[in-house]
């Protein structure tokens, strides 16, 4: 497929120092991380000293200074090899909700180690209980002097295991919905009150260190308030939205197009009924309807790329991409398991694996239920 207008030298020159980085430092490690149910801390280092956890970033904050489309090229690289187990598209998001809604204190305080590395980022908004109705969290901030207390708990937070900032959707004012929640960062290095849960076991994404986090009277300067002003949760969480949906669709591409080569390596080589499965027609006839879905999403997502760069890509755009894309993976990938026969089902195989990893897109970021919702509110009005 031709590269789009928009993916220019320099996005190519970052793609490719992203792809020989994964396939020298990643690939080689996801067994054993899997197994730990972490990434080594050491990875993120390299990273960031790679440039690839800033390229989205102000070079005021020490980023590269592009706009999110290169951010996009990491996370269309990260997709592609199959890994799902480094947090790096929630570490960016967060450090993306520093930069957009921050102060210029915050974003000076934190973005440089989140652009080095040296600071993991997390998002923590589900909670026991609420889901995706963020209006009802029941984690609180109350003001105390110049702090607040705040006391609750977060569930299925990735990088929750290892992250140092948090960005934390709790409730300053228990008495109202949206309008009362507020987004807190929480510095979580040597924090009384703080704890974490042992890492969730999980159906994918073995090396993604999520878990649960509980707040038991943990004081926090009310100075880490996102923004500086209380019940503008919602709207922060608006402005990124976006942006977390088109990331969930362009690892999607990634892992698509990857389950399609390794489907078709693996059929050209196996042999039924004296012929390669490769050339039974039922075969060809599948291959050809998943590439064709796979063209279809990659297009779609690279015009979100392209509206995101420019500021345009709006909610229920987001969403849809969102829903498309996770929708159309977890096909592709289900069409390349049976192709594989029994050997699909072993998580030995590239394919297996891919399998386990896909369900949970189609729940995150917002369940596809709640796409749904946001886009047909869009058509009555």
């Amino acid at each position: 497929m031709q590269n789009p207008s928009w993916m220019t030298e320099e996005h190519m020159m970052l793609r490719e120092s992203a792809r020989k980085f994964f396939e020298a430092e990643l690939i080689p490690n996801l067994e054993e991380w899997g197994a730990a149910q972490q990434v080594d801390r050491q990875f993120w280092y390299k990273a960031g000293e790679l440039g690839l956890l800033g390229a989205g970033i102000s070079e005021e904050y020490g980023g590269f200074g592009g706009d999110l489309s290169f951010d996009a090229m990491v996370a269309l690289e990260h997709g592609a090899t199959g890994d799902a187990g480094w947090g790096w598209g929630v570490h960016n998001m967060a450090a993306h909700y520093i930069e957009y809604c921050g102060t210029e204190e915050q974003k000076k305080k934190w973005l440089p180690g989140m652009v080095s590395g040296e600071l993991v980022g997390a998002i923590a908004m589900t909670e026991p209980g609420t889901g995706s109705d963020l209006q009802n969290v029941k984690t609180t901030a109350e003001k105390d002097g110049d702090d607040y207390i705040i006391n609750g708990s977060k569930i299925f937070i990735t990088n929750g295991g290892s992250a140092d900032i948090l960005i934390l959707v709790t409730k300053t004012d228990k008495n109202a919905a949206g309008k009362g929640v507020s987004l807190i960062i929480v510095d979580t290095r040597e924090l009384d009150g703080f704890t974490r849960g042992k890492p969730l076991h999980k159906v994918g994404q073995k090396a993604q260190d999520t878990c649960e986090l509980f707040f038991q009277n943990v004081r926090v300067p009310q100075e880490n308030l996102l923004g500086g002003e209380e019940g503008q949760g919602f709207v922060h969480l608006m402005k990124q939205l976006p942006w977390e949906r088109l990331v969930i669709g362009i690892g999607a591409v990634g892992a698509t197009e990857l389950a399609i080569n390794t489907t078709i390596e693996y059929v050209k080589d196996r042999n039924a009924f004296g012929q390669r499965i490769m050339d039974f027609q039922n075969t060809q006839f599948k291959l050809a309807e998943c590439a064709t879905k796979l063209d279809v999403m990659r297009t779609y997502v690279y015009q979100g790329i392209e509206l995101c760069a420019e500021g345009e890509l709006d909610s229920v755009k987001a969403s849809m991409i969102k829903l498309h894309s996770s929708e159309v993976q977890c096909e592709v990938i289900d069409e390349c398991v049976q192709l594989h026969g029994g050997y699909g089902y072993m998580t030995e195989y590239t394919v297996g694996k891919l399998y386990g990893d896909a369900r949970v897109q189609r729940i995150y970021g917002g369940t596809n239920e709640i796409m749904k919702v946001l886009i047909a509110r869009s058509l009555d009005q």
